[in-house]
Formats: structure tokens, sequence, C-alpha cells
């Protein structure tokens, strides 16, 4: 048989297309201009395009032993990024839900009402109680209440429960905990970031709001990755600290998919605590805080400067998971 045609024959059974029948469209170039002057800065530092509406200053240590915390599950419109709107679920009305803060043997008596037209439900990763007792879900217009004692130190998720669990995370609906061990730690510079995604369906109505799209949800891609809310809000208005001086970063990782490559450019954290009781990791250059996990970073920075933080997964540090610590002179 003729060369000719057996490249015929192999090219049908293998079910090639022909070069002219290609409807594939080009791959679109990554982009060479970088957005800011800085080495990693995969947003520009400096420009006044976010809110500085939430602040990432750690609550200071509880008082008392025992804390009433009140909570209402409301949707909200909420910007992730400047003009882009959101129709969130959350606790109080803002994402993420407030950071709370109490020592192992305190006694947190929580109560969550339910102001919203759907069930919902709340889940403490530093609770040690049946979930069938206390994360029931809460039907619209009424309420929940429970109460726990924690017994382990370390920064943890808070998250509505609600089937399905991962549309009610990344509507909007998780925060964080601090618990500190009872022997306090020592003084430092205390900041918070918890790191979820936004799925983006497309915008409606004459606002442009965006919901939750199902689909890309499932595919892990997300549109934003940020730090406490808001794409890159901490690179439009960074945050300032003391160089040579401690800093303590309790890190959440609300996902509800992606990891969280947690690293301070410019710098190597002495100390990371891993949730739990026991010795730290130290000097370590980038730590993975996984989903539904939370970790506290130690550090001090070396000299003044501005120092990213970001995810190390780039991909998700484009999207926003990344910020700035603006280190000043003591």
């Amino acid at each position: 048989m003729r060369p000719l045609l057996w490249a015929v024959i192999l090219a049908a059974a293998c079910g090639s297309p022909s070069p002219s029948h290609d409807t594939t469209p080009p791959a679109k170039a990554a982009p060479l201009t970088p957005p800011a002057e800085m080495s990693h800065g995969e947003a520009p530092v400096g420009a006044a395009t976010t809110k500085p509406d939430r602040a990432a200053d750690a609550p200071p240590r509880a008082r008392g032993r025992r804390h009433r915390i009140r909570m209402t599950a409301v949707a909200a419109r909420h910007e992730v990024s400047p003009g882009v709107w959101y129709d969130a679920w959350t606790f109080d009305s803002i994402v993420p839900g407030p950071v709370l803060r109490a020592t192992v043997g305190d006694t947190i008596d929580f109560t969550l009402v339910n102001g919203a037209d759907m069930p919902h439900s709340m889940d403490f990763h530093a609770a040690e109680i049946a979930p069938n007792r206390a994360y029931r879900n809460v039907m619209p217009r009424d309420s929940v209440q429970f109460t726990f004692v924690p017994r382990v130190p370390g920064a943890f998720m808070y998250h509505c429960g609600t089937a399905p669990v991962a549309a009610h995370i990344a509507n909007g609906m998780y925060g964080a905990l601090i618990i500190d061990p009872a022997a306090p730690r020592p003084a430092a510079q205390e900041y918070v970031f918890v790191q979820s995604e936004y799925y983006m369906g497309a915008g409606q109505g004459k606002d442009s709001v965006h919901a939750l799209d199902w689909q890309k949800l499932l595919g892990a891609s997300p549109d934003f990755v940020t730090f406490n809310g808001v794409a890159s809000r901490y690179a439009t208005h960074p945050i300032p600290v003391k160089a040579r001086t401690p800093i303590r970063l309790y890190v959440v990782n609300a996902g509800p998919n992606r990891f969280s490559a947690f690293h301070v450019v410019g710098a190597i954290f002495d100390r990371i605590y891993v949730d739990a009781f026991g010795s730290p990791l130290r000097g370590v250059q980038t730590y993975n805080v996984p989903v539904g996990g939370g970790a506290i970073f130690e550090l001090e920075l070396a000299e003044p400067g501005q120092y990213p933080f970001v995810s190390h997964a780039f991909a998700d540090a484009t999207k926003g998971a990344m910020g700035v610590l603006q280190a000043m002179s003591r």
C-alpha cells in the first residue's frame, strides 16, 4: 500500500483533525508588563482603588472567662474588587464574618439568628461538640444556641455547615476564631488574614451584581482569591508595621477549594504554630495552610521597606491573594 494512503488511514483512525478545520482559539500570551515596580508585586502598590474598610488588626486578647456571641445570618452585597459587586450570604453583613477571640478553657455561649430566607447553621472548628446537636440547620426567622469550651489553641475557621457546604462558604459564610493559650504569647504586632475564593456568574441587573457559578466552583476555577474578602486590599492599602519588631499573623484558609501557600517576600518565618499544642516549626520560607485549616506565623522584618505577602500559588496571587507589609523604623 502506498505511503500516502497509509498516512490518510492512520489520520482517520486517530481522529486527527485536518489543519484547515482546526477551530481551537489561539492561546493568549501571559502579560509581560508587570503591574507594579516591585518584584512580586502582583497588584499596584499604593494605588487608592479599594476601600480600607476592613483593617487586618487582630482583636486584643479576650478578657473574662465567658463570652456571649450573637450573630445574624443575612444576605448582603459585597464589593470584591472596585466596581465588582457580589450577592453574598454573610454573618453580620460582612465577608469574612467578625474575627472572634477567646482563651483555652473559656466558655463560649453562641447564638445564631437566621435573618435570611433559607436555612443556615454554624460550625466552629475550635469546638469539640456533637454536630447533630449544635450545628443544626436554622430555619428563617429562627435561632439556635449552644456553648462550648475550647481546649486547643490556634487559628481556627468557622463557617456555615448547611448543605451544599461549598456554596455557603463560597458565598461568604466564614470567619476566623483565635484561641489563645492560657499563658499569653509574647507581645507582637498581630494581624488576621482569611483567604477565600469567589466563583462568579455573569452580572445581573442594572448594577451588574454577580452570584455564584456552581460549575466554576466544582472545577476549582475562581475569578478572585482574596485575603479578608477583597482582592489585593492590602496592596492598595499596605499595612504599616515596625521593622525589627515581632509580628504575629493569624492565617485561616476558608477555601472552599484552594490551598494557601503563605509566604512573605523578603522574610523567613521564625516560628509557625499549626492549629494545636506542640513545638513550632522554625526557619520556614513558605507554609501550606489547607482548606479549613489555620496557622500562626511569627516573624520580624529586617529593615524598613515594602514586603509583599502572597499565596505562592501565583495564579491565586494574580487573582488577588496578595498584600504588602509597609515596614517602618521603630
